[in-house]
């Protein structure tokens, strides 16, 4: 199996502060190419995306996540770039938000495609460089490429951490742009046949 605490670590050494890649898209789609996926570097304005792709059939599954974090500020105990483990904690910029979301995500879709060579779905990992920042170059920039290219998701999970109180606490449906609405219909019930 593939060690996510390792990937998280290697990615936390990689220093992506929002519009700078640090290494991590290039880490990822050396380890996601190596086990047979289809990589395509999306880059838009200085912003390094990734969409990597196992499989032809559908349906589709897709994971999104990001790698850029925010910039490091003080206090830091730990190298912020080091993904040093300590007291039985993995410490660094992006530790929780959320590379450990996207090394866990991987290394589930590369032992995934390890036991299931010819799987009967195809599995589309899409990781931004631009969540922490303006987010008009990330998302947005693997989905005109998507569109472009006749590539669609029938799902698509996002590990972005959302607990306010403690871990598990929710899940929530939608990213930047969707919404919850709820339609009252007033008028009289008709049918036609």
């Amino acid at each position: 199996m593939t060690d996510p605490v390792a990937l998280t670590a290697d990615l936390i050494r990689c220093a992506s502060v929002t519009t700078v890649e640090g290494g991590a898209i290039s880490l990822l789609e050396a380890l996601l190419t190596k086990a047979g996926f289809a990589c395509t570097r999306i880059e838009r304005n200085g912003i390094h995306n990734l969409h990597a792709r196992y499989g032809t059939t559908g349906p589709v599954l897709g994971f999104n996540g990001h790698t850029d974090v925010v910039p490091v500020g003080e206090g830091w105990t730990h190298d912020p770039f080091g993904g040093t483990i300590s007291v039985g904690k993995l410490w660094g910029r992006g530790a929780c938000d959320m590379k450990s979301g996207v090394a866990a995500f991987v290394c589930a879709a590369l032992d995934f495609v390890q036991d299931n060579p010819d799987p009967d779905l195809s599995l589309a990992i899409l990781i931004t460089g631009d969540e922490e920042g303006p987010g008009i170059d990330g998302t947005s920039a693997i989905l005109d490429w998507m569109a472009a290219n006749g590539e669609t998701l029938d799902h698509c999970i996002v590990g972005e951490p959302t607990c306010p109180e403690r871990m598990g606490e929710m899940i929530k449906i939608g990213r930047r742009g969707s919404m919850t609405a709820y339609l009252t219909a007033t008028g009289m019930q008709g049918h036609a046949a």
